[in-house]
């Protein structure tokens, strides 16, 4: 399994519990976040970023956040969050192998993470008036499986158009294709 098909699987993929359709009970939820902050704080005792504070919270998909924040964590997000996603991708992987089990695992920093899904939203939304408009089929520069992930929920519920991912490794993208 490659390593983008990994990061799609824990970002993704529903959780794999007992426990049934119901979801995943509170205390699994707390087993899950802990786990996260542990190798969140395992990781980052081996750089120089001060004091930090990490919240918790549940996303609007279901998903459990893990925010960061602190005075100088810059390092953590590089350069157009690369630095970001490789903790994301580290921190859910680690989680899922101590736990036995996949949960949607976002990791974010001060909020960067909201900043640029309201940004994605609003690419999704531009491009689908642009497919329907146009009455033709509309290519999104190559994304992160996260990143596809936001345009495939932002327009789930839009009649006019479908999207699907197209292309290979780091090249894969969203195409927004209008409804004849």
């Amino acid at each position: 399994m490659s390593e983008e098909e990994i990061v799609e699987n824990v970002e993704i993929e529903d959780v794999v519990e007992e426990e049934g359709e119901e979801g995943v009970s509170d205390e699994t939820l707390d087993a899950i976040a802990d786990t996260g902050i542990a190798v969140i704080q395992d990781i980052l005792e081996h750089f120089d970023v001060g004091e930090i504070t990490i919240d918790e919270y549940e996303g609007d998909e279901g998903e459990l956040i893990l925010d960061i924040t602190g005075d100088d964590l810059a390092v953590l997000i590089g350069r157009h969050g690369r630095n970001l996603d490789a903790l994301q991708f580290m921190v859910s992987t680690i989680t899922m192998r101590k736990l036995g089990m996949r949960y949607p695992l976002v990791i974010d920093v001060e909020g960067y993470k909201n900043r640029q899904r309201a940004k994605l939203e609003s690419m999704a939304q531009a491009s689908a008036n642009r497919a329907a408009s146009s009455h033709r089929s509309v290519k999104m520069r190559p994304m992160t499986p996260y990143e596809r992930r936001i345009i495939h929920i932002a327009l789930r519920n839009d009649d006019r158009v479908t999207t699907g991912s197209e292309g290979e490794g780091p090249a894969r993208h969203v195409v927004v294709t209008p409804v004849r």
